[in-house]
């Protein structure tokens, strides 16, 4: 691996060495790892992500054009990792790309609850609204030339629903929490550029704040509220449940925030059909990670215990829909 990354590198105009290749916590679709290079003779941290199965699977993202959103978005003030080079077919490496290692902190049950991060935690309720309002003001023209996904929310709804039925699996919970859902989200066509996995976790931290937005992956077109809907799920505040907003911040405070950044005014029940959205689609991806195990598609003890957090779900779900919210 060491010498396919330093031809990569190389191919894209830099000489360096590559020294170590650890591998980190990979997600649903991608494996990610720290790359400790060295060119002219200075300490160069990058980071490899590519697809977990080698390729992506049907219909998502491809890594070339998540690579070129994540450049674009650093265009518009967006900070974001730097891309330092695409893979190619014939590196021996899957899909993926190379990027720079951006200092900070990514665990988020540590920058949630150390006292170190006290500052960062009271600044990035503003912060994150203010990156989503910039992301949804892109002009689609400026993602013409990608591959990201697209489709009005009644069928973006159906899809996820045929994706639950593809384990072979009966969760009353999710069964009502789709019905729920398909009597309240409408047939709005999308309108912005959706991150689709912005949240604690996916952030890199320091003592200031958010220092960069990652895993660009699940990016499509759809409706801007899903982003902070998605921030708001239990799932996402690792323990500190009081705060909805990643386990940061309060969620009048980031609607307000998001407008006055030039965000659109969020109504408030369209905020929690986002709320709920997101809840049941982690849990399909619990239950997407515990059959990639199963399967054998990506083998890891990691995926399997996750898979078994669908329980955590069904009850995020019931006092969501019961009570409105969390």
């Amino acid at each position: 691996m060491n010498d396919a990354i330093a031809a990569v590198l190389a191919r894209a105009g830099h000489v360096a060495r590559v020294g170590a290749v650890t591998a980190l916590s990979g997600g649903a679709a991608s494996a990610t790892y720290a790359v400790d290079a060295v060119r002219d003779g200075e300490a160069w941290p990058l980071i490899l992500q590519c697809a977990a199965a080698g390729t992506v699977t049907a219909g998502a993202l491809p890594k070339g054009d998540q690579a070129a959103l994540q450049m674009l978005a650093g265009r518009h003030g967006i900070p974001v990792a730097a891309v330092v080079a695409v893979l190619a077919p014939g590196d021996g490496l899957g899909e993926g790309f190379i990027m720079a290692r951006i200092a900070g902190e990514a665990l988020a049950p540590k920058w949630l609850k150390q006292p170190q991060y006290e500052a960062a935690r009271a600044a990035m309720t503003g912060q994150c609204a203010a990156v989503l309002a910039r992301l949804h003001a892109i002009p689609l023209a400026d993602v013409a030339g990608l591959a990201l996904p697209s489709g009005r929310t009644d069928a973006a709804l159906a899809r996820m629903f045929d994706h639950y039925r593809s384990f072979g699996v009966n969760v009353p919970v999710f069964d009502l929490a789709f019905a729920w859902a398909a009597e309240r989200c409408g047939d709005a066509a999308p309108a912005a550029i959706v991150h689709g996995d912005f949240r604690s976790g996916n952030f890199i931290v320091d003592e200031h704040g958010l220092a960069a937005v990652l895993d660009w992956e699940l990016a499509h077109l759809g409706e801007g509220a899903e982003d902070l809907g998605w921030l708001c799920a239990n799932a996402w505040r690792f323990g500190v449940w009081q705060k909805p907003v990643g386990g940061f911040g309060e969620r009048e405070a980031l609607y307000d925030a998001y407008a006055a950044a030039g965000g659109a005014r969020i109504d408030r029940h369209r905020a929690h059909l986002w709320e709920v959205w997101g809840t049941l689609r982690w849990g399909l991806s619990c239950l997407q990670l515990g059959h990639d195990h199963v399967s054998g598609r990506v083998k890891s003890v990691e995926r399997a215990a996750i898979g078994r957090r669908v329980t955590e779900v069904e009850a995020d779900l019931l006092h969501l829909i019961r009570f409105g919210d969390i």
